[in-house]
């Protein structure tokens, strides 16, 4: 028979902070995620400090001391996104869900250069358009763009993308974004 663990101990003002501590040495993080954060651990522990947990106090002292940067998190967290071939739209709910402000979201947002750049990261990964390994019939073609919208991309980039008939044709309408910027 397996033993089971003790109940955890509820929290405290300085157990809560050093939860939050501990959480924000270890993982990038927005000031609105590390207060969902601590809202779970109280839920699954509970309070027993004095006056309302402190949630917000500790949040905002963690970004006065630099440990917590929106801005940087919404940068870091958009690149690695567009990097993996998701679209603006899909950078934008992420951002969104991780409690960045809309302000911070438009200081963020992907230029042309790095959109058309990211639709291109996604043909190459999963194969689609001029990187298919066949030719490619009306049906998947379709499938396709629908999996670029998916992900985020502009239909125009969406069809671009699929459109193109070589690699050298995608690459060069991405190298022509370049120029817009």
């Amino acid at each position: 028979m397996a033993q089971s663990r003790p109940d955890p101990k509820p929290l405290d003002a300085i157990r809560l902070e050093q939860l939050a501590l501990a959480y924000v040495a270890r993982f990038a993080t927005s000031q609105a995620k590390v207060a969902a954060y601590l809202s779970r651990k109280l839920r699954e522990r509970g309070w027993e400090g004095e006056g309302p947990p402190p949630i917000a106090e500790i949040a905002e002292r963690f970004v006065a001391a630099g440990y917590i940067d929106d801005e940087a998190y919404a940068r870091a967290k958009s690149g690695s996104l567009l990097r993996r071939g998701y679209g603006m739209r899909r950078v934008g709910q992420a951002l969104s869900a991780a409690g960045i402000e809309e302000s911070l979201r438009e200081n963020v947002r992907a230029g042309e250069r790095e959109q058309r750049q990211a639709a291109l990261a996604m043909a190459k990964k999963r194969r689609f358009g001029p990187y298919a390994r066949e030719e490619v019939d009306k049906a998947r073609r379709e499938k396709q763009i629908a999996a670029m919208l998916r992900a985020g991309h502009a239909m125009d980039h969406a069809l671009q993308m699929i459109n193109a008939r070589t690699q050298e044709a995608a690459e060069q309408w991405v190298a022509e974004g370049m120029d817009e910027v």
